[in-house]
């Protein structure tokens, strides 16, 4: 029987098919980590814990990780960092009554001021942020099709379809505010260093308005280049990209902030 021979280039090309199935392969997953993070949490270590729970979040955000995470930095010490897991654990899930109780005791003990909602932020704080778009779409795809079906199949339109119709059509208004609130939510940030400058300029050199405690909310207005526009209760400035952590990380890469006005 002949022995099979593979050439060099072969061989080259067998390690690129297989490497990343086998990189794939040894990559830990959510749970690992998570797993990972809660006994490094119990043995005391809080800095293995704080990363593998942030691993964890990076792979698969998850209310309950967040919630761990936030637990592993606040016992570091590190108070910005663990006010926002614990907002952006709340933000992924509101009935999350641990995280609730964990950033009540945090503002306490910092004193820290709570974030200044509007009524419809408030309203989108009831339930998960994804559950009012498919509140919204379900119930305007149903009385769109209670109201026009009839008509298409030349049915004669019964009281139960009316009803449903109108029902769908008062769920779809009432969620309307929650949208609204929930973009505007998603400005919302929190300072992530102690006695963080707040600049008058979006430059190195800018004096300073004044200085942010850790875990301060403030609201993303603007950005350019690596600074941030924000807003807090005390005034309007500038702060570098690192020194906020936004309750939804992806709203720095929206279209309205990429601004060089």
């Amino acid at each position: 029987m002949k022995r099979l021979r593979i050439s060099g280039f072969g061989f080259r090309i067998l390690i690129l098919l297989f490497l990343p199935l086998s990189a794939f392969a040894t990559t830990a997953s959510p749970d690992v980590l998570f797993r990972e993070g809660a006994a490094a949490y119990q043995a005391g270590d809080f800095t293995q814990a704080a990363n593998a729970f942030g691993q964890a979040v990076a792979l698969r955000p998850a209310s309950g990780a967040l919630q761990n995470l936030g637990r592993a930095e606040w016992q570091r010490g590190r108070t910005g960092p663990a006010v926002l897991a614990w907002e952006r654990a709340v933000w992924l899930n509101p009935f999350n009554q641990a995280a609730r109780e964990n950033l009540r005791f945090a503002r306490k003990a910092a004193q820290l001021e709570s974030p200044e909602l509007s009524w419809y932020e408030v309203v989108s704080t009831w339930l998960p942020f994804n559950w009012w778009a498919w509140i919204a779409g379900l119930s305007l795809w149903l009385a769109l099709g209670l109201t026009m079906l009839p008509g298409i199949l030349r049915l004669r339109k019964a009281v139960w379809q009316q009803a449903g119709a109108a029902l769908g059509l008062a769920v779809f208004l009432l969620s309307v505010p929650a949208l609204f609130g929930i973009d505007a939510r998603s400005r919302l940030g929190f300072v992530l260093q102690k006695d963080t400058p707040l600049r008058l300029t979006p430059t190195q050199e800018a004096q300073f308005v004044t200085h942010l405690a850790a875990g301060e909310p403030a609201r993303l207005k603007r950005v350019r280049g690596d600074f941030l526009l924000v807003r807090t209760s005390r005034n309007t400035g500038w702060l570098e990209r690192d020194q906020l952590g936004l309750i939804c990380p992806r709203a720095t890469s929206a279209n309205r902030f990429n601004s060089n006005e």
